[in-house]
Formats: C-alpha cells, sequence, structure tokens
C-alpha cells in the first residue's frame, strides 16, 4: 500500500524532530519499502558551513527520511509515530556537498525491516545527480514522539 497525497502531510507530523532540527520538507512517496524525500536547503540551516551542507547534516537528512517513513507507516497502520535511533551507518560516501539553495531528494530502500530494526539503503540526489549514498540502521523504540 503506498500513501497518497503525501506534500500535504506536515512533516512534523511523521517526525519526532522540531525546527530548527528538521532536516526534510516532505514526503514525497513511502510504501513499505522504498521512500522519497525533499528537502530545499535554507538560509540558515544549522548545519550549513561556507554555503555547503556538512556531511553531519547529509546524514541527518538520511536519518530523518528513515524516521519520515516510519513516520508515513505508522500513520498507515493509524499508530502513534515512534522515536528511532540511528543504530549504524555504513559506507557512507560523498561525491560532493549541498549546496545553499539546492533540493536534496533522498531515496530510501529498506534491505531489511526485522523486529524493531531496519536496515535501508539511502541516497541522496540533486536533480539526477546522486551526491551521497549510505547504509543507515535505526533502532525503533516504543516511545511516541511527543506532539
Amino acid at each position: 500500500m503506498t500513501l497518497h497525497h503525501l506534500p500535504e502531510i506536515a512533516i512534523t507530523t511523521l517526525i519526532p524532530q522540531r525546527p530548527p532540527f528538521v532536516m526534510v520538507d516532505r514526503v514525497l512517496s513511502c510504501d513499505a519499502t522504498d521512500a522519497v524525500t525533499d528537502f530545499l536547503i535554507r538560509p540558515g540551516n544549522i548545519f550549513l558551513d561556507d554555503g555547503m551542507l556538512s556531511p553531519a547534516g547529509m546524514i541527518e537528512n538520511m536519518a530523518q527520511s528513515c524516521a519520515a517513513r516510519m513516520g508515513c507507516l505508522n500513520l498507515m497502520n493509524h499508530e502513534s509515530v515512534k522515536i528511532g535511533f540511528i543504530g549504524d551507518i555504513r559506507n557512507f560516501e560523498t561525491y560532493r556537498q549541498p549546496l545553499l539553495d539546492e533540493t536534496l531528494t533522498t531515496h530510501v530502500h529498506i534491505i531489511e525491516d526485522v523486529f524493531h530494526l531496519t536496515l535501508a539503503d539511502v541516497t541522496m540526489c540533486v536533480g539526477d545527480e546522486t551526491i551521497a549514498s549510505a547504509r543507515v540502521k535505526i533502532a525503533l523504540t516504543d516511545m511516541e514522539a511527543a506532539e
């Protein structure tokens, strides 16, 4: 099942992060195995360094894209959004840092989803250019995100 009308859903409904730490603007698509998010890099972003998003900001976008996918699944199943934590990041490769005013499109593909652990391949693009990738492990808790 795919969730429709995603751009109209406020991202803070799907993830536990709050400004200024929100690193995803919208979920463009989501189903059991894949999700796509976007994020415009704006002036004043806390991860901005000399007009470029830092690697830490890139990783945070990847993690929040995984969280947004889980939030979508929670919403589809009429459950509350749960808090998750990065368990591991492997094979993080960055080909270039994204620039101020560029829009990131982040693709999450689930490799394994067992109990409260999710393993995903995450790819970050600007337009048709792949700029980073990683394998991300997320540990999901039973704690509900604050409204």
